[in-house]
C-alpha cells in the first residue's frame, strides 16, 4: 500500500523584526505558555498587542504554521524571530517536557543579550555623537567664515601664516566645491566605515581595531566573557551537551576570536579531552579567556558544578562590563574636550595670527 506523501510548506517570508520585539515575544510567549494558554491563542494575543508590521506579518505566518500542525520549534525556525541558542532550547523544551522553562531561561538569555549590546552602543555613541558634532561646526565655520577674512586679509594685503594659510585656502575650497565635495566626502567616509566595520568579508579589521584600542579592548572582553559564561552556564543547565553548546556560543557571538575558540573547543571535547586538556594543546593565540577563568572552569568541571561556575564566572564579568563602561566615560569625556579644544584653537590661531600681523604694521 502507497503511502500518502508528506505535506510540503509553502517557503516562508521573512519579515524585519527588531531586537525589542524579538525580546518581547521570547519573553510573554513563555508567560502565556506557562499559564496553559494554547499556543495559537498565545500568538494571537501577541498579533494584538504588536505595533511594528513585520512583527505582524511573522506572527500571522506563524499561526498558520501551527494550524497546519507543525510543532512550535519548527515554526520558529521559519519565521527566523529567535536566536539559534533559542531555537534549540525550545526544540529540546518540547522534546522533554520542558518547554515553560525552557523559555523563561530564553526569554533571560534575550534579555542579556540585549544588555550587551546596549554596552557597546553606550560606550561608542558618546565619543561618536562629540566628534561627528565637532566636524560638523568645523566645517560650518570653514565654508562660511574663512571665505571672507580671506577677502578682508587680501584687500589689506595682509602676509599670512602658513596655518592660515591652509586654513583659508581650504574654505575657499568648500565654498566653491562644498556642494558636491562635502557629500562627497561623507559618502566615502561612510563607506570606508561599511567595508572596516559591516561588510561580511573585511569587518574583521574593525573586530581587530576595537579589540586592540585602548579602553574598548577591556570593555569587549570582559563583554564576551560575560556572555561565555551566562550563555554557556545556562545552556548546559537546560540539558545540552558541551558541544552543542559551544557550537550556540559561536552563533551568538560577532568576535571571530572567541569564534575561533568555541570551535577549537567543540573539536577538543568532542576528541574526549577536558577543558584544562583542551586549553593546554591549544595556541595561546586562540586562548581569549585570563587564566583565572580557565582555572575557575576548570575546577568547577572537576567537582561537577560546571553549569553553575560559569553563570558565576558571566554574573562577575557582566559587573565588571558595568564599571568599565562608567569608567569608559569618564575617561573619555576629557580626551574629547582636548580634541574639541584642539580644533577650536587651530581655527582660532588661524584667524588670529593675521589680525596680530595686521595690528603690528599699523602700529609701525
Amino acid at each position: 500500500m502507497n503511502q500518502p506523501a508528506p505535506k510540503k510548506h509553502a517557503a516562508p517570508k521573512r519579515f524585519a523584526v527588531s531586537h525589542k520585539d524579538r525580546e518581547y515575544f521570547t519573553s510573554n510567549l513563555a508567560l502565556l505558555i506557562k499559564a496553559n494558554v494554547p499556543v495559537g491563542e498565545a500568538l494571537e494575543a501577541l498579533k494584538e498587542t504588536a505595533k511594528s508590521r513585520g512583527f505582524k506579518s511573522t506572527l500571522t505566518q506563524m499561526q498558520n504554521d501551527i494550524d497546519e500542525g507543525l510543532p512550535l520549534w519548527s515554526t520558529l525556525q521559519r519565521s527566523h524571530i529567535v536566536s539559534p541558542q533559542t531555537l534549540t532550547l525550545v526544540q529540546l523544551g518540547e522534546q522533554s517536557g520542558n518547554l515553560v522553562e525552557n523559555l523563561r531561561i530564553a526569554a533571560i538569555q534575550e534579555e542579556k543579550q540585549r544588555v550587551f549590546r546596549s554596552k557597546v552602543r553606550s560606550a561608542l555613541i558618546y565619543p561618536v555623537f562629540v566628534i561627528s558634532l565637532t566636524v560638523i561646526v568645523g566645517l560650518g565655520v570653514a565654508w562660511f567664515l574663512l571665505p571672507r577674512l580671506a577677502d578682508t586679509f587680501s584687500q589689506l594685503r595682509v602676509d599670512l601664516p602658513l596655518v592660515s594659510q591652509i586654513m583659508i585656502n581650504f574654505g575657499k575650497f568648500l565654498q566653491e566645491n562644498g556642494i558636491w565635495a562635502v557629500p562627497a566626502a561623507l559618502a566615502a567616509a561612510a563607506f570606508v566605515l561599511y567595508v572596516i566595520f559591516a561588510a561580511p568579508h573585511t569587518k574583521n579589521i574593525g573586530q581587530w581595531l576595537l579589540f586592540h584600542m585602548p579602553g574598548i579592548a577591556k570593555l569587549l572582553h570582559e563583554i564576551e566573557i560575560a556572555r561565555f559564561g551566562y550563555l554557556f552556564g545556562t545552556l548546559l543547565k537546560a540539558g545540552l551537551s558541551v558541544t552543542d553548546s559551544l557550537q550556540l556560543l559561536a552563533k551568538a557571538t560577532t568576535a571571530r576570536q572567541y569564534q575561533r575558540f568555541y570551535t577549537h573547543l567543540g573539536q577538543a571535547f568532542d576528541e574526549g579531552w577536558s577543558f584544562a586538556e583542551s586549553t593546554a594543546r591549544m595556541p595561546r593565540k586562540l586562548q581569549p579567556l585570563p587564566p583565572a577563568v580557565r582555572q575557575m572552569i576548570i575546577a568547577g568541571e572537576r567537582s561537577g558544578s560546571l553549569p553553575e561556575t560559569l553563570q558565576n564566572i558571566g554574573s562577575i564579568y557582566e559587573e565588571k562590563a558595568n564599571i568599565s563602561t562608567q569608567n569608559l566615560q569618564s575617561i573619555l569625556e576629557p580626551i574629547l574636550l582636548v580634541v574639541v579644544w584642539l580644533g577650536v584653537m587651530g581655527v582660532a590661531v588661524a584667524i588670529i595670527m593675521p589680525i596680530y600681523s595686521l595690528v603690528g604694521g599699523l602700529g609701525v
